[in-house]
């Protein structure tokens, strides 16, 4: 399939690099595993110390809060597969937290702890979201085998360096992935617009919004819940109204 216009030559590239750098293979669960989720983290530019320490320790906050705690270990069907990487320009994404099959409280808390103890891996780059997305399609394709594929992107801006997310879908394996945004507002009066028409892709995918990074914590735990909590229930049939 050919590959799209100027960006063509950056798409390939990043492919084979990304590829390269994810060559080491997951763990494998040792149980079913219902959701394979991989949490992508901003550190563009426009995200300041204070904004990534409350990004970083948010989403631990999240993972180990009692909702989502539970909604992993009493969800039922199998556990929850998690990874986590952080991404910025063309170039700059980095795995925080390999994957990891959360069967216990000690698997969620060990797994927060990682994400707390992170150091930022990158502070003056643009916002590649292409790029990104990229880097976590071809991390998710050695995730552990799950029923459901989810990639949680979490940023403040809009793509502004290289290929955008509709050249990542179409030429990154994306199939059975769904990738939901959490759009940071403040930075960019464009920013829930682009993660709603740019970003959320697949089925069931929705767009969370949080009211700065003051808010991520609150933000990141509705969002967690939910993607960990899906239920299917477009197969059901429907009761017929009497008369």
């Amino acid at each position: 399939m050919a590959v799209d216009g100027e960006h063509g030559p950056l798409v390939r590239l990043f492919r084979l690099l990304a590829l390269l750098c994810l060559l080491p293979v997951a763990a494998g669960a040792q149980s079913p595993c219902r959701l394979a989720l991989l949490l992508a983290l901003d550190v563009s530019s426009s995200v300041d110390a204070a904004e990534y320490a409350l990004q970083r320790d948010g989403t631990a906050a999240a993972l180990t809060s009692p909702d989502v705690m539970r909604a992993i270990l009493e969800g039922g069907g199998g556990a929850v597969a998690l990874g986590a990487y952080e991404w910025s320009g063309r170039n700059q994404s980095s795995v925080i937290l390999d994957w990891t099959v959360l069967r216990s409280e000690a698997d969620i808390e060990a797994a927060a702890t990682q994400l707390r103890r992170s150091q930022r891996s990158f502070t003056r780059f643009p916002t590649a979201l292409g790029f990104a997305l990229g880097f976590g399609a071809t991390m998710m394709a050695r995730a552990p085998q799950c029923e459901r594929r989810t990639i949680d992107v979490s940023g403040d801006g809009i793509t502004n360096d290289g290929f955008g997310p509709e050249l990542a879908y179409r030429h990154f394996p994306f199939d059975g992935v769904t990738v939901n945004g959490l759009a940071v507002l403040g930075a960019d009066r464009d920013v829930l617009d682009h993660y709603e028409y740019f970003v959320q892709h697949g089925p069931g995918a929705f767009v969370e919004t949080s009211d700065g990074y003051q808010g991520f914590q609150n933000a990141m735990e509705r969002k967690l819940f939910r993607e960990i909590e899906e239920r299917i229930v477009g197969g059901l049939p429907l009761e017929q109204e009497p008369g």
